[in-house]
């Protein structure tokens, strides 16, 4: 085994992309690297998930720093083969957070959450993907054999993530052929974003060195399922007690949870190229595929954007700790941190303005003309990425929330990635995203 002191840690950032990039350095700098990071390019945002560089405003000049978190670090070990590693913030070398670090940019929407409303946020991702390369097996969608299936890499993937902050919750075979589901319990403020980088990154780390192959690809074939991945969102105030449940209110929405949900499906058109940022995202929101197509509320719907999940009590106390609503349309091509940044400066929005959000419905929105949809308050979401990119470079309020810089290289950096698949059909371009997430 490597000494301790000759170790090398790696620290990453969770870029545009969504990708873990960064650099390693011996464990024995640690403490200086906490101070002074590792050195960073600014153009490094610009890498594309297909490893193109998309334009940039930076060039081939500047100098950041990339700094680890000792709160991120963790060590696992599996016999003689031990991994350091640890996610860090793109700062200056002046030492204020980059404009353009989704870590740092999801901190910020926790801080004005919290200005806005007193209120801190306890949430959790839930995760979706696929075993490629395996015969699927009929009759087996939520079934015994799939789970059997998993047996070689499955207790291994969740033994390193419970080594972490992301301690598993649930794990399931899903519908789809060899599609698993994973949820993780919910922690506060950065937390949650950190441990859906980190279940990403051990995911492919472990169960590939187990004998499979992981991807969390938003839909591997056009004609098959999606993976979705889904946002499990309650408050607190600053001494833990519950602030998203009102008994008295409709469906138990508390105020700030009303507006908060009224901010998301109001500007959900405009942040969706941040949520479901690849051009196969839109094979899978569609009606009828169990992801959000339109921009609603439900009540324990699957269909709906946003869904007010249930509780499994009726105590009003153990209601009141239970009681979250989930966001669908997101997929893993999305950062983490840049969805969740996304997420929260929307719902802030919602809770300065005191938007409400449309009424839950129990009927197919599919079947609704536009002019119907406008009248219960929902619309259609857009149908392509680049629908979802120009709603996203039009939108005031996510240039207000981002800045003008930020939005520019965003829409830069995916007219780069969709340029890459140009010419190629549904099936080419799935197979393209499968390999990388």
């Amino acid at each position: 085994m490597i000494a301790s002191e000759d170790r090398l840690v790696f620290v990453g950032t969770s870029d545009i992309a969504g990708i873990l990039r960064g650099k390693s350095f011996p464990a024995a700098d640690w403490e200086k690297r906490l101070q002074r990071g590792v050195g960073w390019t600014p153009t490094n945002v610009q890498i594309t998930c297909f490893d193109t560089i998309s334009e940039s405003p930076f060039g081939s000049f500047g100098d950041l720093a990339l700094v680890p978190d000792p709160d991120t670090r963790i060590t696992l070990k599996d016999g003689d083969d031990v991994f350091d590693f640890a996610l860090g913030d793109i700062r200056s070398l002046e030492g204020e957070p980059w404009a353009f670090c989704t870590r740092s940019l999801a901190r910020r929407s926790l801080e004005e959450l919290h200005q806005a409303s007193g209120a801190r946020l306890l949430s959790a991702f839930e995760h979706e993907f696929q075993i490629k390369d395996m015969p699927p097996r009929p009759g087996d969608g939520f079934g015994l054999k799939g789970f059997r299936d998993a047996r070689n890499w499955s207790g291994a993937f969740l033994a390193s993530l419970a080594q972490t902050s992301c301690q598993p919750d649930t794990f399931m075979k899903e519908y789809g052929p060899s599609q698993y589901e994973i949820t993780i319990k919910p922690t506060l403020g950065i937390v949650t974003p950190d441990n859906a980088a980190i279940l990403r990154l051990l995911a492919d780390d472990v169960i590939r060195r187990h004998g499979a192959s992981p991807s969390f690809s938003p839909i591997l074939d056009p004609d098959s399922v999606g993976n979705g991945v889904h946002i499990h969102f309650s408050f607190v105030d600053d001494d833990g007690a519950p602030l998203t449940y009102d008994p008295k209110a409709p469906h138990g929405m508390s105020r700030l949870t009303r507006h908060f949900i009224g901010g998301i499906l109001h500007h959900l058109d405009q942040i969706l190229a941040i949520l479901a940022p690849s051009e196969i995202s839109y094979l899978r929101l569609t009606p009828h595929r169990w992801s959000a197509a339109f921009n609603n509320l439900g009540y324990r719907d699957r269909e709906a954007a946003v869904r007010i999940c249930p509780v499994s009590t009726q105590d009003e106390e153990a209601v009141a700790r239970q009681y979250n609503f989930e966001v669908r349309a997101i997929d893993a091509a999305a950062s983490p941190h840049l969805a969740f940044a996304a997420l929260l400066f929307a719902g802030t929005q919602g809770v300065k303005d005191q938007i409400e959000p449309p009424a839950p419905v129990n009927e197919d929105l599919s079947l609704l003309s536009a002019s119907e949809l406008a009248a219960k308050g929902f619309k259609r979401l857009p149908q392509t990425l680049d629908e979802a990119l120009g709603k996203l470079g039009g939108s005031k309020a996510v240039r207000q929330w981002f800045g003008d810089e930020f939005v520019d290289l965003y829409l830069a950096h995916k007219r780069g990635e969709m340029a890459q698949l140009a010419g190629l059909g549904w099936p080419e371009k799935c197979s393209r995203y499968k390999e990388v997430y």
